[in-house]
């Protein structure tokens, strides 16, 4: 929304073997210390420390204690491993995964096949039996899609609902929704269609949150702190300004220029930044700022806090992700839909799930007065578009930018799907989450994004 205003062990063995054939007593030759536990997810991905504006944001917006605010984000990195597990184990029978409940205690994965109900028990959710595969959902959703001639602002929405295992067509009137229903050739009882009058619109108007304002006519947030190679920067919203726009900070003060800019189509941007300006993993909460830890994709059903120039810090749960949605400046595929509610100037802003990145605010319709939805534009194809390297709050921030290396081979800097399989140091392993991958996340420690096989 732009607001239209001015990253040994072989020589100690060596070492030890040594000095047991040299004859040291037996109570030398002691049992090594076992390795220690891998991290859970939770660990892994920050969400067992969060930081005291989201709790707030949480509980405020979600109707949450402290404590259950806390369990919430732990049982959602949890389940994030567990259904990307179990969608690998699935294959083509897999239908769809979220969670639940006050403090998503309850994730459900829908399978098309019976016979399936009790591994995805023994994995730790619910079962679910439903007729359509995902794959075949979004085909359907596809064929709408390519369907929509002209704005089609009388079929603004479109997206997978995994709950209902139907696509979902948002309509200003029935009529409308069957004219696009029968002109994409879709079975029209794949489809449920919702009538109502929101338009959604992209929100116009480097920390994330911040204001910024393109060649001193318009103001949009920023979304999160990026680096390419030396170049720091940020991602924000691509209807915020075209490639070469000229930018300035919330102080008015030069900042940088769009490198490149996407809209409609995709809504996703970046902005290179001079010397004045660095690039930061922090996200502006509610008197306080939060942390960016990674990028590891959320599921349906999950809390998410966005934060905007123009109304600050709201939280809500997230939707649907892979949403078509049309506003008048053309349509835009693959966005986010949530509860969460943003006005214009929003656009460009932070999306969080507990420290985890999200994307950056695209549109919506309603406010933050009567409540409404939103659309954001998921990060990590920003970074993999763009090559960007997302600013973090671990160790490890300075994870190198991604590298042309051996083919298959696990490295940092890339942005990974579930399903992507990787060798590191001889293993072979599977991706259980979509995230940009940082180098404290090798597989081998981080079992909740990835899986031996």
């Amino acid at each position: 929304m732009a607001h239209r205003q001015v990253s040994a062990g072989c020589a100690a063995l060596t070492v030890l073997g040594a000095l047991v054939l040299a004859g040291l007593p037996a109570a030398a030759a002691v049992e090594p210390p076992a390795p220690a536990p891998a991290p859970s997810a939770a660990e892994t991905l920050g969400a067992n420390s969060p930081s005291a504006v989201v709790l707030r944001a949480l509980q405020r917006d979600l109707s949450l204690t402290e404590a259950q605010a806390r369990t919430r984000l732990v049982n959602e990195a949890e389940a994030g491993t567990r259904a990307g597990r179990l969608q690998n184990a699935l294959g083509e029978r897999f239908a769809g995964a979220w969670v639940s409940g006050a403090t998503s205690a309850d994730l459900t994965v829908a399978s098309t096949d019976a016979a399936d109900g009790a591994a995805i028990e023994a994995g730790g959710a619910r079962a679910v039996v439903v007729k359509t595969p995902l794959a075949d959902l979004r085909t359907a959703k596809t064929k709408l899609d390519r369907a929509v001639t002209g704005k089609a602002l009388d079929t603004p929405v479109r997206y997978v609902d995994v709950r209902t295992n139907r696509v979902t067509v948002q309509a200003t009137s029935r009529t409308a929704a069957d004219k696009l229903i029968e002109a994409a050739g879709v079975d029209s009882a794949l489809v449920d269609v919702k009538v109502s009058a929101d338009q959604p619109r992209a929100l116009y108007d480097i920390r994330g949150g911040d204001a910024f304002y393109i060649d001193d006519t318009a103001r949009c947030s920023i979304g999160f702190g990026v680096t390419k190679g030396d170049q720091q920067g940020f991602a924000t919203a691509g209807h915020c300004g075209k490639a070469g726009a000229k930018t300035t900070g919330f102080n008015q003060v030069a900042q940088g220029t769009f490198q490149a800019s996407v809209f409609p189509g995709q809504d996703m941007s970046w902005v290179g930044v001079n010397s004045d300006w660095t690039a930061t993993p922090a996200v502006k909460g509610d008197g306080e700022d939060v942390q960016t830890a990674g990028s590891v994709q959320a599921l349906t059903g999950a809390a998410v806090c966005r934060s905007g120039s123009t109304t600050g810090w709201h939280c809500g749960t997230i939707e649907q992700h892979d949403t078509s949605v049309n506003y008048a400046e053309g349509t835009v595929d693959g966005v986010t839909r949530t509860t969460v509610c943003a006005e214009p100037g929003d656009s460009g802003g932070s999306y969080i799930s507990g420290v985890q990145a999200q994307g950056v605010t695209s549109g919506g319709s309603g406010d933050c007065t009567s409540g409404g939805t939103t659309f954001y534009q998921p990060i990590n194809p920003i970074l993999s578009t763009y090559g960007l390297t997302l600013r973090t709050s671990a160790a490890e921030s300075g994870t190198p930018a991604p590298e042309d290396g051996p083919e298959g081979a696990w490295a940092a800097g890339r942005v990974y799907e579930v399903g992507a399989r990787v060798t590191h140091d001889g293993v072979s392993y599977e991706c259980l989450q979509p995230h940009q991958a940082q180098a404290a996340w090798q597989p081998a420690l981080a079992p909740g994004l990835w899986q031996r096989v």
